[in-house]
């Protein structure tokens, strides 16, 4: 799971963009230069199927969607966050 989601350089950028409020996929795609709506949904996928992410759907029209951290992703991405100040650690040091 960590190979999988830290291979995929766009979960870390979405994770960024929900921690700063951006948490529809539309805003997402329109910050991010690069995004592609295709890339962002795989992405979006698998952080759901790994239980990172929380897909919210507002029955409303038009239709809202809307991604939230779960509690189990607020963890996982803190080890994220540590193995990258140890990776910079280990590349400061060398």
């Amino acid at each position: 799971m960590v190979e999988t989601i830290y291979g995929c350089k766009w979960s870390l950028t979405v994770y960024q963009l929900l921690a700063i409020g951006i948490n529809r996929p539309g805003e997402m795609v329109r910050n991010v230069e690069g995004l592609t709506t295709k890339v962002l949904n795989e992405c979006l996928r698998k952080n759901i199927e790994f239980g990172i992410i929380d897909r919210v759907a507002y029955d409303e029209s038009p239709p809202r969607v809307e991604y939230r951290v779960t509690a189990f992703g607020e963890k996982f991405i803190r080890i994220l966050d540590e193995l990258e100040i140890l990776q910079r650690e280990i590349v400061r040091d060398a």
